[in-house]
């Protein structure tokens, strides 16, 4: 019986469409292109009246059916557990959009998506969305004058001009600031181009910028610009300037299976040794947010190399061990 509805309701998605093409289909026709009885059509025709409130009528002249109003169609459809599922992943992936404007241009993009949904929308699986609960991280928020000057900037090549308040500052000094790319990290976006005060490339978070104006001047990216050099899509885009280094770690054998069944980063190697330690090493230039990355991991972790991130660790903890004690 399962089968028999999906096949029907196929079929009827199918007679919609052939309808809906201006051509006049009749009962002949159909039973020929779908191999059914003269009665299985006709039950199909009445189905789309009564259930669809299709309007449907017999052209005589034609010899054929058509919609009275050509902008009907069937709202219809048929999601699988799969598919429940990838819906029910992805929704919160959007919260990287919160507190700025995009989420409410996805929301108003899946209200219009809404109007196309039938009344009642057909599960093919017992899956139950009430059973997955996802975890989210904390979002500053961003002013939407910010957002879409910036991006507007970006896109037009246009200098901006802005106040600016560093992580560890108190008030917002000015910039000058030519942007060649926006880039989002776990929800935090950031804009990435020629800094005029600073004389380099530097990366800015748009939480931190205010009265954001997009200047006369225009630019043009510099030929010697490269996005890899400054970011590693794998680790973050903290913009230093350490060259790529091979990292080495080695994390104890109590958190093996965590470390085995991930992929940390593009160009890792990853193996178990014979205590059930595992050594994992790649290469990036981000070792700033390698330390962050590392210290997470507290007592599980050994820095084997570069000497400069075991410094870095070293320090970190003698800084945290310092606050501990005041």
């Amino acid at each position: 019986m399962e089968r028999e509805n999906k096949v029907k309701t196929l079929r009827i998605l199918k007679i919609d469409e052939e309808i809906r093409k201006g051509t006049y289909p009749n009962v002949p026709y159909f039973m020929k292109k779908f191999e059914v009885s003269r009665s299985t059509i006709m039950r199909d025709i009445e189905f789309l009246t009564d259930q669809y409130n299709a309007p449907l009528e017999y052209d005589y002249v034609h010899e054929g059916y058509h919609y009275t109003d050509p902008s009907f169609f069937i709202k219809s459809m048929m999601l699988t557990e799969g598919e429940l599922l990838t819906v029910t992943t992805i929704l919160p992936l959007l919260d990287q959009y919160k507190n700025t404007p995009l989420e409410v241009s996805f929301k108003n993009i899946l209200t219009k998506m809404l109007t196309l949904l039938p009344n009642e929308v057909k599960v093919d699986s017992e899956f139950n969305t009430t059973e997955v609960t996802y975890l989210k991280d904390p979002l500053p928020e961003i002013s939407q004058d910010t957002f879409n000057v910036v991006f507007k900037a970006v896109r037009n090549k246009k200098t901006l001009e802005f106040g600016y308040r560093s992580i560890s500052k108190q008030n917002y000094s000015f910039r000058e600031f030519d942007p060649y790319n926006v880039l989002c990290q776990k929800g935090n976006w950031y804009v990435i181009g020629y800094c005029h005060r600073h004389n380099d490339i530097m990366v800015y978070a748009l939480s931190r910028m205010n009265n954001v104006k997009e200047s006369k001047d225009t630019f043009e990216i510099k030929a010697d610009f490269d996005l890899n050099e400054h970011i590693d899509p794998d680790l973050g885009i903290w913009n230093n300037k350490f060259p790529p280094v091979k990292i080495e770690l080695l994390f104890t054998p109590d958190i093996n299976t965590y470390i085995l069944e991930r992929s940390w980063h593009i160009n890792q190697t990853c193996r178990q040794n014979e205590d059930g330690s595992v050594y994992l090493s790649f290469t990036s230039n981000q070792l700033q947010e390698t330390l962050y990355w590392v210290l997470h991991f507290g007592s599980s972790v050994q820095v084997l190399n570069p000497p400069e991130l075991k410094e870095m660790v070293k320090n970190e903890i003698q800084k945290m061990w310092a606050n501990c004690n005041k």
